[in-house]
């Protein structure tokens, strides 16, 4: 994909893996489905809780990882990776935001009122992606129609 193509794929609502290096013991790097927040030239954004296993492991690795993909042939994905920070708040605006970009507009504020005391409890992860990697099987799926 393009630097726009990527950019503008990532911008579209997935849901995302995040991914984080997991040193305890004989494991692999912890892989979890999450909402995100991406513009297009600006860093992803996630929340999760202070004392939660990723929060943990973010403030460990320093680094984390996302891949989002179209589940609908023909597939495509991007993968981004980068150097990971954690604000040890969530504003508000930008979770009703995250919210009304996976819920519909009815949904969203029942679900912001139903969950309103993880304002208090979860952390922003801020990452800005360094490095990209992406599929677009477009062109591949064009040589067999």
């Amino acid at each position: 994909m393009s630097r726009d193509e990527r950019e503008a794929f990532l911008a579209d609502v997935h849901v995302g893996v995040f991914g984080v290096a997991d040193p305890r013991g004989d494991r692999a790097p912890l892989l979890v489905p999450v909402w995100y927040a991406y513009e297009p030239g600006g860093g992803i954004t996630v929340f999760t809780g202070r004392e939660s296993v990723k929060a943990d492991l973010v403030r460990a690795a320093g680094r984390i990882s996302l891949c989002v993909q179209d589940e609908t042939a023909p597939y495509r994905y991007v993968s981004v990776e980068g150097p990971a920070v954690i604000e040890d708040r969530v504003d508000p605006g930008e979770r009703a935001a995250m919210a009304h970009r996976y819920l519909d507009p009815v949904t969203a504020p029942a679900y912001l009122e139903a969950n309103s005391h993880q304002l208090e409890g979860d952390v922003t992860v801020r990452m800005r992606p360094e490095r990209w990697r992406t599929a677009d099987f477009n062109a591949f799926a064009k040589e067999f129609s």
